[in-house]
């Protein structure tokens, strides 16, 4: 980067790269936003609105002040920041990009880099720490804590690392042959390390919830392991929990993939010689409503998380006095009751704790009807 300083600042070295990979050939629309972008824009809103609250509601939760929480809290957070640079990515491109200079172009696409590593490694680093517990089942807090910290520490050492590399000089601004398509200052070598890394990463968090659920599963159908009730219930909560992690990864690699195809692409064909890679921006937004799905995944699949968030969003209306959610709608539970020398009846309380006495339609049944 010393040797060619003076290249990081000079805008005729962007329109060169960019004309010799034929992104501004005739027919190239670059007049401004597309209407597209304006839909990839408010989705970037709406991903700042809903980490920004699932955040919150790990921060203000007391039940959530735990290492797996802290963990779905950091990759809450890359995704609200891979969100960010995706907007800073849409407003500064289009013919915005020919006004940068080589180095704020490196910091816009950096950014996104960085963000999507550190979401990739943060899904790493969950797998990581309940695979340990799983083989430790009592572990020291402390130990699990200290842990969590190295794994949030390392993941986003690594992230900014390999996000910064095209910056530090590997980039293509000395050869032209070896650039990018899609990223045009960008090495083709750089961009096929980094698919590597990503797929050698989704590897690992495939192969270490492979063995979590083997082990689980050989233990719930084990007839001799009878777990006690504590016991049973961490487990329920793990098994929901990690649940949640299992689908936002499985969401992760669905909306990635067609992004990693295409940089696989983009390494192995010549200059002007795939027109698919023009098209790089429609692979993009897919991999960005990852961010904007996974916030929905943790509302809809953990309890816990879905009523904090409630909670947050509508304290007054959805709280009793004593801070308990309410319990909206009819529960109607069957249970057997002792017949009175009358016969049966059966009971309807409602939640003012009022207790109204109807004509038995079964003896033994009661029929509780909370609102």
């Amino acid at each position: 980067m010393g040797a060619s300083n003076s290249s990081y600042q000079s805008n005729e070295v962007l329109l060169l790269h960019y004309n010799y990979t034929g992104k501004l050939d005739p027919g190239r629309d670059r007049d401004g936003l597309k209407p597209q972008d304006f839909v990839f824009l408010f989705i970037c809103i709406l991903i700042v609105v809903e980490n920004t609250i699932v955040l919150m509601a790990i921060w203000k939760n007391k039940k959530f002040h735990m290492p797996m929480y802290y963990l779905l809290g950091n990759l809450t957070l890359s995704d609200l920041l891979a969100g960010f640079t995706y907007m800073l990515n849409i407003i500064l491109s289009g013919p915005n990009t020919l006004s940068l200079t080589p180095l704020l172009w490196f910091i816009r696409e950096g950014g996104v880099f960085l963000t999507l590593v550190a979401s990739i490694i943060s899904l790493l680093a969950i797998a990581i720490e309940r695979y340990f517990t799983m083989l430790n089942t009592k572990p020291h807090y402390r130990a699990k804590c200290k842990r969590m910290w190295a794994l949030i520490a390392v993941s986003w050492a690594l992230s900014v690392l390999l996000g910064t590399l095209p910056i530090m000089g590997w980039n293509c601004l000395n050869d032209l042959k070896s650039c990018s398509t899609v990223l045009p200052l960008y090495a083709k070598s750089y961009i096929f390390f980094c698919v590597f890394v990503f797929m050698a990463v989704l590897l690992a968090i495939v192969a270490l919830y492979a063995r979590i659920f083997h082990f689980v599963k050989s233990n719930t159908q084990n007839p001799s392991y009878v777990p006690r009730k504590p016991y049973g219930l961490r487990s329920r909560k793990y098994m929901a929990l990690l649940k949640t992690v299992t689908i936002v990864v499985g969401v992760f690699i669905l909306c990635w993939m067609p992004l990693f195809v295409l940089l696989l692409l983009d390494f192995m064909c010549p200059a002007k010689a795939c027109p698919v890679l023009y098209k790089a921006d429609y692979f993009l937004g897919m991999a960005m409503i990852n961010s904007f799905i996974n916030p929905i995944i943790y509302t809809m699949t953990s309890r816990d998380i879905r009523r904090a968030i409630l909670k947050l969003l509508c304290k007054r209306c959805l709280t009793t006095k004593d801070g308990q959610l309410r319990n909206i709608g009819i529960k109607i539970s069957f249970t057997k009751t002792d017949a009175n020398h009358h016969g049966g009846e059966t009971t309807v309380s409602s939640g003012n704790a009022t207790t109204i006495n109807i004509k038995p339609i079964y003896p033994k049944l009661k029929l509780s009807v909370i609102a």
